[in-house]
């Protein structure tokens, strides 16, 4: 059974969450939060698989949360490390097709992002996605909000220097994570196997210190691997 917390600041959208969720088997909502302070508390209790997470609400906005989230499963007194798969991960669900929430929510270690709008059976299939451990970035709405944004970020932490210990061929695969391909796209366009393609993308996650995909999309552009546009 995967569990989710439904983190929303309008009580009537969380209890259209909550029902949605519920009404799949395989899925149980086991905490609601209206800010993101309260988020935090409750993923720290209930430690659940997957966080359905709200942008903009008052006080802690689904961005800092995230972040903080995140921060705890990193952190050896956070008490999160026995979760076995990686525990929690966020999903981010928001109206507004602004960019800069797209690669602020990967940057704070977001697993996914769909806007609102999206059919109710796909979110639950997203939902499903994150659990196992992939990031959501196939959809073309998320490929162009990170592509866009990500040709006026300023440059971070991650320099050159962090890809240096990779084959040029893990090169060519980070490259094609980032635009959204998926390890079967990947394999079709560098005439590998599937199994090979899931392979490079395996060692690209521990080489870099990624926890899942979304990450490699984060060093992918920050390196300079990866010039949007």
């Amino acid at each position: 059974m995967i569990s989710v917390v439904v983190v929303d600041d309008q009580a009537l959208v969380r209890a259209g969450f909550r029902v949605l969720v519920e009404s799949a088997p395989d899925l149980c909502v086991v905490g609601e939060a209206a800010d993101g302070a309260a988020a935090v508390e409750v993923v720290r209790a209930q430690r659940p698989d997957v966080v359905l997470m709200d942008v903009r609400m008052p006080g802690m906005d689904g961005i800092e949360a995230t972040r903080r989230i995140v921060a705890a499963l990193n952190d050896p007194d956070g008490g999160d490390q026995d979760t076995g798969d990686g525990g929690t991960r966020v999903l981010i669900l928001t109206t507004f097709e602004l960019d800069e929430y797209v690669y602020a929510a990967l940057r704070a270690g977001a697993s996914g992002f769909l806007l609102k709008d999206t059919p109710p059976e796909d979110l639950l299939d997203a939902i499903r996605v994150i659990a196992e451990g992939n990031a959501l970035l196939a959809p073309s709405v998320t490929k162009r909000l990170i592509t866009e944004f990500a040709a006026r970020a300023e440059p971070r932490a991650a320099g050159p220097d962090r890809l240096e210990g990779l084959t040029p061929r893990e090169r060519e695969v980070l490259c094609l994570v980032a635009k959204g391909l998926s390890n079967g796209e990947i394999a079709a366009q560098l005439h590998m196997g599937a199994a090979t393609a899931k392979t490079h993308v395996s060692r690209l996650l521990s080489k870099l210190g990624a926890r899942d995909r979304a990450q490699l999309v984060v060093a992918a552009y920050e390196s300079g691997a990866v010039v949007a546009g």
